[in-house]
């Protein structure tokens, strides 16, 4: 089935997230080391998958223009209004306002890179789900880390994991048809240089040197492959 390798990645995230709940009650300053170390750990992430941009001047133009459009529709506003919206719903003591942070930074993780496509892809294609399942083992574990400190937001993101990676094995089959298979090579690796910088401003937020509105930044992952459309066609 093309969607085994997808449901198999949601359901280690939901069990990750639930191991990681079981240890939200740790000392502070436990939670404030371990934090700072995920963060610091995610901007080395984030530095390797920027690294491997091809064309930085798309890259930057995805960026100033997606901030441009996430600015206009404020997206981190809707983003933070959902968080409000499921603590409100859930009403427990041990969900924090952190919701919509958790929610932003595994969202980005899980669904920003090469293996969330290329896995999609196989799964769908050929039926080989080697890739997600591979995936779904860092997703679970990162998952767990994450909620310790950044608490039950973590879970959310399995909606657009499985909505994202669904589709794409769903659809595999068009995509191979329509998208010449140097656009998606160029497009995966410009868009993981994207998601690559965006990950680096979450270990930033982390780590409170700076205050980025991440959010805000995510209409750059689309904006991105537009250029490249573009760029391939003119050049």
């Amino acid at each position: 089935m093309a969607l085994t390798g997808t449901i198999v990645n949601g359901v280690a995230i939901i069990i990750g997230t639930i191991l990681g709940m079981l240890f939200t009650n740790i000392p502070n300053r436990f939670k404030e080391t371990i934090l700072n170390g995920i963060g610091i750990s995610i901007i080395l992430i984030g530095l390797q998958m920027a690294l491997q941009v091809n064309h930085i001047v798309i890259v930057l133009m995805s960026m100033m223009i997606g901030a441009v459009i996430g600015e206009l529709i404020n997206v981190e506003e809707h983003l933070n209004q959902l968080g409000k919206w499921v603590e409100s719903v859930i009403s427990n003591k041990r969900v924090h306002s952190k919701i919509s942070q958790g929610f932003i930074t595994a969202t980005l993780l899980f669904v920003v890179g090469a293996m969330a496509i290329v896995g999609a892809l196989d799964s769908g294609l050929r039926g080989d789900h080697e890739v997600l399942l591979t995936k779904s083992i860092l997703d679970g574990f990162t998952a767990m880390i994450l909620t310790t400190t950044l608490g039950f937001g973590v879970v959310l993101s399995v909606i657009p994991v499985v909505l994202y990676q669904g589709s794409i094995a769903l659809l595999a089959t068009t995509i191979q048809q329509i998208v010449p298979n140097i656009f998606l090579d160029s497009f995966i690796t410009e868009m993981t240089a994207v998601g690559g910088i965006l990950i680096v401003a979450i270990g930033l937020n982390m780590l409170n040197i700076m205050k980025i509105r991440i959010a805000n930044l995510l209409p750059s992952l689309v904006v991105v492959g537009f250029l490249l459309a573009i760029y391939q066609q003119f050049f």
